[in-house]
Parts: structure tokens; sequence; C-alpha cells
């Protein structure tokens, strides 16, 4: 399972690309306004930072307008992929990237019929939004399950990139599922790295490494 970076905060992918963590990123219009700076110079640098895929996404609602933005976009650099709403017009669009070798991530996805359908015109990643299902009452990693079990049985090339993680424990269920790619927010992936076991047991072995030296003073390994 490939973990992506949901971010558009340039420390923060740092940090985390230099752990060797970072398969990817995905960003999009709100992220960038939560950070200081041009949008535009903000995204060229994470195109360079990160080797794999970059999702940035257009804003356009028409077909043309969504073109003319990804042509745009994908002149960031090669590992750019563009974002393109879960709409007819949409769809329109990414089956027109497709024919042009570019690589589309259709989100806000948010039921099995809109993933199949986005698969269908020629994404490379459909991200459906498990997090704001839950906050509707609805199982998000069900439709998980239901995506991952339908692109299996027809052997769909679309990648299931499970987006708007809220917790650690999406991403398990998610990789036990079998989905491609989890997109989390830095925080998530922060919490992923800790664990008061660790911490209580690092602090217990450095204890005792310091009693051994004080017993043999002259010691150096």
């Amino acid at each position: 399972m490939k973990i992506f970076l949901d971010t558009a905060n340039v420390d923060s992918i740092k940090k985390y690309n230099d752990m060797g963590l970072v398969d990817g990123i995905t960003t999009n219009p709100t992220l960038l306004s939560r950070e200081k700076g041009n949008p535009a110079e903000i995204m060229r640098q994470i195109v360079k930072i990160v080797k794999g895929p970059v999702s940035l996404e257009v804003v356009g609602t028409t077909a043309e307008e969504m073109l003319e933005e990804a042509h745009r976009l994908k002149k960031y650099g090669p590992n750019v992929v563009v974002k393109i709403p879960m709409i007819a017009d949409g769809l329109k669009a990414v089956k027109k990237l497709k024919s042009e070798g570019i690589e589309t991530n259709v989100t806000l996805v948010f039921s099995a019929n809109q993933a199949i359908l986005a698969a269908k015109a020629g994404a490379a990643y459909v991200s459906p939004f498990i997090g704001r299902l839950d906050d509707a009452g609805q199982d998000g990693m069900a439709l998980i399950r239901e995506i991952v079990q339908i692109f299996k049985n027809y052997e769909f090339g679309t990648n299931v990139l499970v987006a708007s993680v809220r917790h650690p424990l999406h991403v398990i269920d998610a990789g036990k599922i079998g989905a491609h790619v989890v997109t989390l927010p830095p925080e998530i992936l922060g919490k992923m790295l800790t664990h008061p076991l660790t911490d209580k047991g690092l602090s217990a072995f450095l204890s005792d490494w310091e009693k051994v030296k004080k017993e043999n003073p002259n010691l150096a390994i």
C-alpha cells in the first residue's frame, strides 16, 4: 500500500519525504489556501521535492476549462497528476486527458457507481472520501470494499486512493481491504509513527545503558 501525504505544507512534505515515507502528494485548493505564499510557487516546490505522483486540482467546472487548466498544471512537472471532480464534464475531460497520456485523479467520489464510471473514463486514481461518508452516518470503509472488489472483478487499471482519512485505523482497514493508496494529513502520519510502549521501552534502554557506562567508564563501542 502506498502512502500519499494530503497537504500543501512544504515543511511537512520535506520532513516525511526525508524519512522515505512519502510515495506521493495530494493537494486541493483548500489546502493551498491555508499556506502562506504564492500557490504557484508552492506547487512548483512540491513537484520538485517529491518524485512520486503529485495531484494538483483544477477549479474549472466545464470540460474545456478543466482541459486548459490540466495542460497548465502539467507544466509543473512530469509527475503531476491532474485532479478532476466527479462530474459529467469532469469525466469528459478525463477521457480526453487519458488519450493525451496525462494521468488523472477523480476526486469527490462517494459511491461505487461513481468509481466505476471514473475508471471506465480512464482515471489513473479514484478518490473515495471515507471520512465525509462516516460524518454523514454512512460506512466509508464499506465503500472501499465495494470498489476494490469491483475493480478486481474487471481488472480495472485504476488505483483506489482512500481519501478523507481521519485516524490511523482507517489506514489499517484500507490495507486489510487491499486499497492501492491512502492519502492522509501529516498529523495522522505522525500518529502512526508513535506508540507509548515504544517511548517507554526506549527510555528504559537508555537508562540501563547509562548504568553500564557508569560501571565501565572506559567503555568504547
